[in-house]
């Protein structure tokens, strides 16, 4: 898959995962069901005419920012994504990169909820593992007929379902950052990764690309 296309199917897989968990009962259940019972609701979102005008633009990403802060478990995620250098750093450290980190994946990719087309989503299977790990298959069925196969991966952290890391036709989100971040890591330091996230941040909140 080219690198822009999978960067769509991901802001869609997280802006769908994010309004679909998110409005889910309180109480844990089965983590396909949830996201089934739900489509109806989130294409509503997706489709809402209003928060689909342009001037509407920043709300509708400020909505989604919202949702996906209640069900993304963005400290596992960056914590995955560090890898085995995340046991080095102090507690100050840590939570410095999972506010980073966190800032920069809802900049990248919940920002492009603007280009959701019509996309459905079909609900394949899911598998739960020891009671608190669960992987939901599912895929998203472009208006063209193209099928983008995307896994979920999450994890039961009190009453809900987390999402901590989106598969998309084999590529992990966390195994892609990881490999990134320890390469930053291993010629540099991890101080240097966190410049390098600080002025990505920067370019993403002032609009400029690098």
């Amino acid at each position: 898959m080219k690198p822009f296309r999978r960067q769509v199917a991901l802001a869609l897989a997280v802006a769908v995962a994010a309004v679909t968990v998110a409005a889910s009962p309180a109480r844990a259940g089965v983590p396909l069901d949830q996201l089934r019972l739900q489509i109806d609701r989130v294409l509503k979102v997706l489709e809402d005419p209003e928060l689909k005008k342009e001037s509407r633009a920043k709300d509708r990403r400020l909505a989604v920012r919202k949702i996906a802060n209640d069900i993304f478990d963005f400290g596992e995620t960056a914590r995955r994504s560090l890898g085995r250098h995340w046991q080095a750093r102090t507690p100050a450290e840590r939570d410095e990169f999972v506010q980073l980190f966190s800032d920069l994946l809802e900049r990248s990719y919940l920002s492009k909820i603007e280009v959701y087309g019509g996309e459905k989503i079909q609900y394949l299977s899911d598998a739960v593992d020891d009671g608190d790990q669960a992987k939901v298959q599912t895929k998203i069925v472009t208006r063209q007929g193209t099928e983008i196969p995307i896994e979920y991966r999450m994890h039961k952290k009190g009453d809900r379902w987390l999402v901590y890391d989106v598969i998309i036709e084999g590529v992990s989100l966390v195994s892609n950052y990881r490999t990134q971040f320890n390469k930053i890591i291993q010629t540099s330091s991890f101080q240097e990764l966190v410049k390098k996230m600080k002025n990505k941040q920067e370019e993403l909140a002032s609009g400029t690309t690098s």
